[in-house]
């Protein structure tokens, strides 16, 4: 059964002095986050509360707030409150993924501006089979059948040990105040019919099922634990190299794998469809895969797993540059990745360009005039020509001008416009 005691056991075997943490805690004012409360309060840990208020129950999502509110007001706990307006642009569909994001949102803003060690929600056991039994029909392999992590990623769930009786049987005893979501007896969504349907009907069967399902969800946990151990092992015996944001493994060694050791390692890149595996083992030079963090491009015996880049990243493909003495300065570690490639000695009309220069990646449309060719050539062909892999392609620098026009190809070739021919003024640019 839950107690004060066994609820501060648990914290103690994935937080080491768990009583000098401090925590922020998701309360709805249902039975679960409202029990969870009580516990922290009770355990005199260092904790703030937040709630969000949807507006999706008219009165009941007021009277919500208010309990919530109250409770921390009665126990000068930090109350941190978000309602949703018309601003939040709320979908018509998905809207419990919408409001999961939302919530997460707000719980990550207070963290950061409170300085918040840990967020805490109120996940139980029976929040832990409807995730298992959704999983089970999703074909999600051992990760998904493992459930709702304990404590990942900064987020620790203390009360999946304990079941819903468990914790509407503490509330009783210590007479804690909570309110029902009448939503939760409706069936409209699939974990409530999963609820009310299934999970009832298994209990019937044996009443003993949730005890032995706690134990059976430990048990693959220590399956996943080895298995993911195991891919670890198998894909340093599979990688060409790798970095910080790559990985490049040998697609056909990949392809006398085992069907689960491929699932498991194009799943940790976000690949999880059957079909889309098969693809990608069949796919030619130059194909390319995205998953929602990852970009996979085929080249030749190579699969190059890429973490894809965020908004803010983009500002990485652009640097500018200063110029000193006539002298362009190039940034030493990007110096460092055009010299692989060769050297080069340009002299550039500086009447011809306007300041300032900057370096970028290529983009849809380059194009310059080559010294040494014959008209234009966009710079997408002029790769080819050079027979440059797909790797070495996003390595290469463009030399631009603030108006984008290519001055040269860095370090094979220069763009002839903007070249200095006599011997005037110029800007040098050495690698």
């Amino acid at each position: 059964m839950l107690s004060l005691l066994k609820f501060q056991n648990v914290l103690k075997q994935f937080l080491i002095q768990p009583q000098q943490k401090t925590y922020l805690l998701a309360v709805s004012g249902g039975v679960d986050s409202m029990v969870l409360a009580e516990l922290f309060r009770l355990s005199g840990f260092d904790f703030q509360v937040a709630h969000i208020n949807y507006h999706l129950r008219e009165e009941d999502s007021n009277l919500d707030q208010q309990l919530v509110s109250d409770f921390c007001e009665r126990h000068q706990i930090p109350f941190h409150l978000y309602e949703i307006s018309e601003d939040d642009k709320q979908p018509e569909h998905s809207i419990q993924n919408w409001a999961r994001e939302v919530r997460y949102r707000f719980f990550r803003d207070i963290q950061k501006n409170q300085k918040l060690d840990i967020l805490v929600t109120a996940h139980h056991l029976n929040d832990q089979l409807e995730t298992f039994i959704i999983n089970l029909s999703k074909a999600s392999g051992i990760r998904g059948l493992s459930g709702i992590p304990q404590n990942e990623n900064g987020i620790i769930r203390p009360l999946l040990d304990f079941s819903k009786d468990e914790i509407y049987n503490f509330a009783k005893e210590n007479q804690i105040e909570f309110r029902e979501d009448k939503s939760n007896q409706k069936t409209d969504y699939l974990r409530n019919k999963i609820r009310h349907n299934i999970v009832l009907e298994l209990e019937k069967i044996n009443p003993d099922f949730l005890v032995n399902f706690s134990k059976s969800i430990s048990y693959i946990n220590q399956a996943k634990d080895f298995i993911d151990e195991s891919v670890s092992e198998k894909i340093d015996l599979l990688k060409i190299s790798s970095s910080e944001n790559q990985l490049i493994i040998d697609k056909h060694k990949l392809s006398q794998q085992s069907e689960l050791i491929r699932y498991e390692i194009f799943k940790r890149f976000g690949f999880n469809d059957d079909n889309e595996m098969n693809k990608i083992l069949k796919a030619q030079t130059g194909s390319c895969f995205l998953s929602s963090e990852f970009q996979l491009i085929i080249n030749r015996n190579e699969l190059i797993f890429e973490k894809r880049k965020e908004k803010r990243e983009k500002e990485r493909d652009e640097i500018s540059l200063k110029i000193e003495r006539d002298k362009i300065i190039i940034p030493e570690h990007i110096k460092n990745e055009i010299m692989a490639f060769g050297n080069c000695f340009w002299t550039i009309d500086a009447e011809k360009v306007q300041l300032p220069l900057k370096l970028r990646k290529k983009q849809e449309g380059d194009l310059f005039f080559p010294i040494g060719m014959i008209g234009k050539k966009k710079i997408s062909k002029f790769f080819k020509d050079e027979k440059l892999s797909i790797l070495a392609k996003q390595k290469i620098w463009l030399l631009c001008d603030e108006k984008e026009n290519v001055l040269g190809v860095l370090p094979f070739r220069q763009d002839r416009r903007f070249a200095l021919y006599d011997n005037a003024a110029g800007l040098i640019l050495k690698i």
